[in-house]
């Protein structure tokens, strides 16, 4: 139940910190923003383990600042899909 708690926690204020760093409008509400930093964590963990162990290691998705990076980088595709959308 913590467990499930501090993901929602980690996901809301990763989620929202990169919404904050990427400048733009974005129409998402709590549940989009706690979703993107959820994503942003297991997207950054996987990048970091590559990065610094050579391997898949899920141990590493337990860094705040690697979910804010993640985070990042799911807005930004989530962006250049949805414009590829609308055209």
């Amino acid at each position: 139940m913590f467990t499930l708690l501090g993901f929602l926690i980690v996901g809301l204020l990763a989620g929202a910190l990169a919404r904050f760093l990427v400048p733009g409008r974005d129409p998402m509400g709590c549940a989009g923003t706690i979703l993107l930093g959820v994503v942003g964590s297991f997207v950054g963990g996987f990048l970091a383990s590559l990065l610094f162990y050579g391997q898949l290691n899920l141990r590493a998705s337990n860094n705040f600042i690697g979910a804010v990076i993640g985070a990042v980088l799911a807005l930004l595709a989530y962006r250049s899909l949805g414009r590829r959308r609308r055209r």
